[in-house]
């Protein structure tokens, strides 16, 4: 089975989604008593291992050493511009039970609603005019380089879901025993975006836990950068 469909394109989506359903689901069979040692276990089937940390480390820890001016400069336009705090901090859904904060930069007015982006009426009235431009270049999700940096996420994997997030029930039922951790970008960010349905996203990523590969990883980096620099499935 092809486990990279995603390289051919986003018309491809209709396949992954099928191919994603025909997965079976195994069942985990050592049970583990202690709720740290649980939690330390299901992170230990993380996709990608070892391997996958030490890369995630090098690359954010570059990105943040490279970027530390100009990310002190988008700080300083956004704390200027707009009423409120440099980042907004959401609560995020890891995938082994239990959260984390997930930092951004600030694009949305001060008592915007917390919800996912697609289901904004009209995202554009809660956005700042920083805002705006900060999220149409995806410059707002680089403060979560550092949450890579500290073992939270990782470059690729699932987008880290608000616990309210329609997709969080259907990708738990999906994944079964198969994780990842949660990713800076993922195979639904390169395939629609804000424009993926809860359903479909969920399927994504519960292939990319059950396929993972290092070509499947930069392939989707690779895609990533060609999104971004297109704007394209920004809310």
């Amino acid at each position: 089975m092809d486990k990279e469909p995603f390289l051919v394109g986003h018309e491809t989506g209709s396949r992954l989604v099928m191919q994603a359903e025909a997965l079976g689901s195994s069942r985990l069979t050592r049970s583990v008593s202690h709720p740290d040692a649980a939690y330390a276990s299901c992170r230990a089937l993380y996709a990608g291992g070892r391997g996958k940390r030490a890369f995630d480390i090098v690359i954010s820890l570059t990105g943040l050493v490279a970027l530390a001016i100009p990310l002190l400069l988008v700080a300083a336009l956004v704390k200027l511009s707009s009423r409120g705090p440099v980042l907004f901090w959401s609560e995020r859904d890891d995938g082994c039970g239990r959260t984390f904060l997930m930092p951004k930069f600030r694009t949305m007015r001060v008592g915007a609603p917390l919800q996912p982006r697609e289901q904004f009426a009209d995202a554009a009235d809660s956005l700042t005019p920083t805002g705006q431009i900060l999220r149409r270049l995806s410059i707002d999700e680089l403060p979560q380089l550092f949450t890579v940096l500290t073992g939270k996420m990782s470059l690729v994997g699932p987008r880290p879901l608000l616990l309210d997030d329609p997709a969080l029930a259907q990708r738990k039922m999906l994944l079964g025993n198969a994780r990842a951790r949660p990713g800076l970008t993922g195979l639904a960010q390169v395939n629609g975006r804000n424009f993926v349905t809860p359903r479909r996203k969920a399927h994504y990523d519960a292939f990319y836990a059950r396929n993972w590969s290092w070509r499947m990883d930069a392939g989707i980096l690779a895609k990533t950068v060609r999104v971004v620099l297109s704007r394209s499935g920004v809310l």
